[in-house]
């Protein structure tokens, strides 16, 4: 009888797509996905280590495999990801119940350490990081419909508040024509959405090819067959060119939505975070990009109590919050982050401030976020079908202003039966909160 193996992934696409690629490796050498890991012999862990609440959420899920270890409901755990990346020697010491722990650059020995633990040994091996491999086949963790695709690695932006760049290296692009061909494969075995993804989507093609390739690589994946909505997310904000730009506006399958983590509006928090920009040229920025792209969605996320933070400062990010109207926007209050600049810097703020400063803009943008729902009555989307509520009898999808998982949902009848992943045509009716609520009024061609 084949090991069952089970995943549970946590934190950010680009971790999930790692995932994928683990699940490849395992299929491939014989053992069986289960999709429930509490009724397999194997489970994998795949953490999250980038932020206080996403380490904690990765060692609970580590701690509850560990009990379920010793009641006998699981064999052997593997922890992988970017909690195993930084805290090597920590998880080792301070957790004995996991059998293995694989730095990312170890990713590829995953079947065989998997093997080794069931033949009762511990494996802890930490590859160089440049070793996690952008390439090879995946199995699919969202719909077919809707995937995600990597596009590069690591960052070089060294923002002080960040650990990215200690847990998963130098900033390195994948070959444009290795991109292209896993798009194609997607493609072929159904995507219509394509989420192109990295740290820093804008800066692609930067350290092979010379200069930045974004703009040419989305150029040669609107030419593939079945393909109907591209995106671009993580982008950041000192590198949207006006080729971009052109691109964005001119090629129909690219969708009229970019998300550009801006972090804060100030010029002295921005300088004391490692960025650049101020008040100003972030306005003239977002001014530039809605005209060069009409009816693009900004999406944005800021940080909120950064070290030294005053209340002038923070008023500041909230005037610039209300002059741009983001379409989507998510606030999060500073994360301290050891081994990083900003972890080290005196002027921390207590955590009742900080949470309260996010909480500040969070309800500011909700109203932004209503007010926008509101406009939009009257008007007709068109919507990607994902679900459907049979509570309510009604489909539920998402416009193409709306990305997977984090943004507005769209509720909507249909008079006749509809498939996941199909494109429809959605009048709106009305809004509740952010989400939507309509009804489909005509069949695409």
């Amino acid at each position: 009888m084949a090991v069952k193996v089970g995943m549970v992934s946590l934190g950010c696409s680009k971790n999930q797509v790692d995932a994928e690629r683990l699940l490849a490796l395992i299929v491939h050498d014989g053992f069986e996905i289960c999709a429930n890991p509490a009724e397999c012999d194997v489970v994998i862990i795949n953490t999250c280590g980038f932020i206080e609440d996403a380490k904690k959420e990765s060692i609970e899920n580590i701690l509850e495999f560990c009990e379920m270890k010793r009641m006998g409901q699981v064999k052997v755990i593997v922890v992988t990801g970017c909690l195993a990346e930084r805290y090597r020697e920590e998880l080792v010491r301070e957790i004995p119940e996991a059998d293995v722990v694989l730095g990312i650059g170890s990713n590829f020995d995953i079947a065989d350490a998997v093997r080794r633990a069931l033949d009762g040994q511990k494996v802890a091996e930490f590859g160089e990081k440049t070793e996690l491999s952008m390439n090879g086949d995946r199995v699919l963790t969202t719909p077919n419909y809707s995937v995600y695709l990597k596009i590069a690695e690591g960052c070089d932006n060294r923002c002080s508040y960040c650990a990215i760049p200690l847990i998963r290296g130098r900033f390195r692009s994948r070959p444009m024509e290795e991109v292209i061909a896993e798009a194609k494969d997607l493609a072929a075995h159904g995507a219509k959405e394509l989420n192109l993804i990295a740290q820093d989507t804008t800066r692609y093609g930067d350290d092979l090819y010379g200069e930045y390739k974004l703009a040419e690589l989305l150029r040669e994946l609107c030419k593939i067959d079945g393909l109907h909505w591209i995106r671009v997310l993580y982008g950041y904000p000192d590198r949207i060119t006006d080729e971009l730009l052109d691109v964005m506006a001119t090629e129909e399958k690219i969708v009229k939505y970019i998300d550009l983590p801006l972090q804060h509006a100030n010029k002295r928090v921005l300088r004391a975070m490692n960025r650049g920009g101020d008040y100003e040229s972030l306005l003239a920025l977002m001014k530039r990009i809605r005209e060069k792209v009409p009816g693009i969605a900004l999406r944005t996320t800021l940080i909120a109590g950064f070290p030294g933070e005053t209340q002038e400062e923070f008023n500041q990010m909230c005037d610039f919050v209300q002059e741009v109207k983001f379409e989507r926007l998510g606030c999060f209050a500073y994360s301290v982050e050891e081994d990083t600049p900003a972890g080290e810097m005196d002027c921390q703020l207590d955590e009742e401030t900080k949470r309260h400063r996010a909480e500040i803009v969070m309800e500011q943008q909700m109203d932004i976020a209503f007010e926008l729902g509101r406009s939009l009555i009257g008007k007709t989307l068109e919507v990607l079908v994902e679900s459907y509520d049979f509570d309510n009898l009604m489909y539920v999808g998402r416009s193409a202003m709306d990305a997977p998982d984090i943004d507005t949902k769209i509720c909507f009848t249909a008079a006749r039966e509809l498939k996941m992943g199909d494109f429809v045509q959605v009048e709106i009716l009305d809004s509740e909160g952010y989400d939507l609520i309509g009804r489909e009024v005509e069949e695409l061609e």
